[in-house]
């Protein structure tokens, strides 16, 4: 399979082969960020046992939390298709943004203002060194792929999105889509 260089906005689809590592297995991860110098992404499918009310009892809402990565894993981030309605938000591309003022998220979650399908949240962030995904992508840990979701990816149910993802790559990766996530298991 030819590696495409990864972009922002694009999905990394965790290989097969990166089985056993407890924070990428079966991961696809939104990368929010890619430069020269690193890059910063979500993971999108592996959702915490949290609601956004566990985390900030103030706010009357079950949005449910996803670990974004193992880094920074005590703070909040959030990704969005609501520019319009949370000021100081990034683009990362095709109609998703990054974060902005907590302050207006918060406000427009108590007014029912700001559904579930328009926002998403995780604890902790995926990050990558200046060449670290380059290396990891010339050691098969990571498929990318062009997000066909654009801002739909939000969204995307997350629990068999992986498995999804393995059959549209057909091939090889079509047999690991019915692989048990833990093969010793088996």
């Amino acid at each position: 399979m030819i590696t495409i260089k990864p972009k922002k906005g694009d999905l990394l689809i965790a290989e097969p082969s990166i089985i056993g590592d407890s924070s990428f297995n079966r991961s696809i991860v939104l990368l929010a960020d890619h430069t020269p110098e690193g890059s910063i992404g979500f993971i999108l499918n592996k959702p915490l046992d949290y609601t956004i009310q566990d985390l900030i009892p103030e706010l009357k809402a079950n949005f449910k939390i996803y670990n974004g990565g193992p880094v920074e894993q005590d703070n909040l981030y959030f990704i969005h298709k609501v520019p319009e309605l949370i000021p100081n938000s990034i683009e990362i591309s095709l109609g998703i943004y990054w974060g902005g003022d907590f302050d207006k998220v918060a406000e427009l979650i108590a007014n029912n203002e700001l559904g579930e399908n328009n926002i998403r949240f995780f604890l902790g962030y995926s990050g990558w060194d200046a060449n670290q995904l380059d290396e990891e992508l010339k050691t098969n840990s990571w498929v990318v792929s062009e997000n066909i979701y654009k801002k739909a990816i939000i969204e995307k149910d997350y629990q068999f999105f992986w498995k999804e993802k393995m059959v549209e790559l057909g091939g090889e990766y079509s047999i690991w889509s019915n692989a048990p996530e833990d093969p010793s298991a088996n």
